[in-house]
């Protein structure tokens, strides 16, 4: 099996990267993450690396990091998971958050991906509580605002213009250092304040 690649950046697609290993040049399927990561053309990158192998299908699959990697093992692990919609996933959620999300059964920021509907969101949840490496879990307890309180905040960005995942992620990062007793505008300018750092 082929455990990782360290190589030059030869070129990019929407949802792979070229490697150019020692003349070999491998598509590598990958997330937006790793692919932002990767930079530009001609960079040298090293990847962790999974071998998809399926009857009519051999691809690999990689990441910048580790924790990214054993993310995208365990979920193509679920039922009806493939590594087109792990990577997706990945893609659109930080892996911090997913942690997150999964722990605090939050089924709708889930199903905010591309091609993940509530029942897959709530598939995720149901198989991957309690598997996830508890190395990786984040280091700070789950959000502290209630779930009406988040909704509220959530319901407060969409209104400005904010898409989903946006509200969603903001929310729950900017949950998890507020005062329970917050008020409402407290917990709106701390997610917009989120969202401003990026």
């Amino acid at each position: 099996m082929i455990a990782g690649l360290r190589g030059v950046i030869d070129g990019k697609t929407a949802d792979s990267l070229l490697v150019d290993v020692g003349g070999m040049i491998y598509r590598v399927g990958t997330s937006a993450t790793t692919l932002t990561d990767a930079g530009d053309l001609g960079n040298t990158i090293r990847l962790y690396t999974h071998l998809f192998v399926r009857e009519d299908q051999l691809t690999l699959y990689g990441f910048a990091s580790v924790d990214e990697l054993r993310l995208f093992e365990t979920m193509i692990a679920v039922t009806g998971i493939g590594p087109r919609l792990g990577c997706a996933v990945l893609s659109h959620i930080k892996t911090d958050l997913l942690y997150e999300a999964i722990q605090t059964e939050n089924a709708d920021f889930l199903a905010t991906v591309p091609g993940v509907g509530k029942k897959t969101a709530a598939r995720l949840i149901l198989e991957l509580r309690g598997k996830l490496p508890k190395d990786m879990a984040p280091s700070t307890p789950a959000a502290s605002v209630g779930e009406r309180e988040q909704a509220d905040v959530i319901e407060a960005l969409r209104s400005l213009g904010y898409t989903v995942a946006e509200a969603h992620a903001a929310a729950l990062r900017s949950g998890r250092d507020l005062d329970p007793d917050a008020t409402a505008e407290q917990r709106i300018l701390a997610a917009l304040r989120e969202i401003a750092q990026g």
